[in-house]
């Protein structure tokens, strides 16, 4: 169980989440939590650079050491970490994200949060586990390769006439309020058995038509929720198909989500 968290900040670092590895080979305690200003080498899933410019965004990430739960429920994590976010914008935004599976942050059909989770193995048993979150924030202008897809927390208040000015800290700590609550749900079972009609509430893609990217193939399905595993659940021709997050990507038809 996730008892307690421990905040440090920086001004720079290369990356949260290899900051918090570092600090874990060192012995460092579950809960701690490292936050930056700016990441010089941020990054996003299978590679990916995470833009972080400073003064902008939210760049956090935290120490986990779940020994109660199987190496394939590793990955369930970051689905935990999206419904934290999106609870967090709510309570202290006003803001209504919606989830694209698995995990990615929307708002307007434009992406407002990125989150990475790594783990690292120690005789054959999970070691720990590190997640990062991003969230754009403050962010105006974005490079062009994802400027037609990306949003901010500030342009989102803006489109609801609100004058709401939110500082960062108050979202990183929203955010790791929110997870330890559904962490520990998690940890109980190890799944998502007591999380998975909330996650459902806010799913972007359920009942939506996707495009299922495969390296063998693409095909488009319709998206029905998930399961307590986190798996996403389709329907193709008829027939139900178990998606693997890691395995494929989702994508819309009509625009991002």
């Amino acid at each position: 169980m996730l008892d307690k968290i421990v905040y440090e900040f920086y001004e720079s670092v290369d990356s949260t989440n290899e900051r918090i590895k570092a600090r874990a080979r060192d012995d460092a305690g579950q809960g701690l939590v490292i936050s930056a200003d700016e990441q010089t080498a941020g990054k996003g899933r299978v590679g990916r650079k995470w833009e972080t410019p400073k003064h902008d965004t939210v760049a956090t990430s935290i120490l986990l050491k779940p020994t109660e739960i199987s190496i394939e429920s590793v990955a369930t994590i970051t689905i935990v970490a999206a419904m934290a976010v999106r609870s967090a914008l709510e309570n202290c935004c006003g803001l209504d994200a919606e989830i694209k599976w698995p995990n990615d942050l929307v708002l307007g059909g434009k992406k407002l949060c990125g989150i990475l989770t790594e783990m690292e193995m120690r005789d054959g048993r999970v070691w720990y586990v590190t997640c990062g979150i991003g969230v754009n924030v403050h962010n105006r202008d974005f490079p062009e390769e994802i400027a037609y897809k990306a949003t901010s927390v500030d342009l989102e208040l803006e489109k609801l006439e609100s004058n709401q000015k939110i500082h960062r800290s108050e979202i990183i700590k929203a955010i790791w309020e929110s997870f330890k609550e559904y962490y520990n749900v998690f940890i109980q079972t190890g799944d998502l058995t007591g999380l998975k009609d909330e996650y459902q509430k806010h799913l972007a893609n359920r009942g939506k038509v996707v495009r299922i990217e495969a390296k063998e193939n693409s095909y488009e399905a319709i998206a029905l929720g998930i399961n307590n595993k986190g798996e996403l659940i389709v329907e193709v021709d008829g027939k139900e198909e178990i998606i693997r997050t890691g395995e494929v990507s989702v994508r819309g038809i009509y625009g991002y989500t």
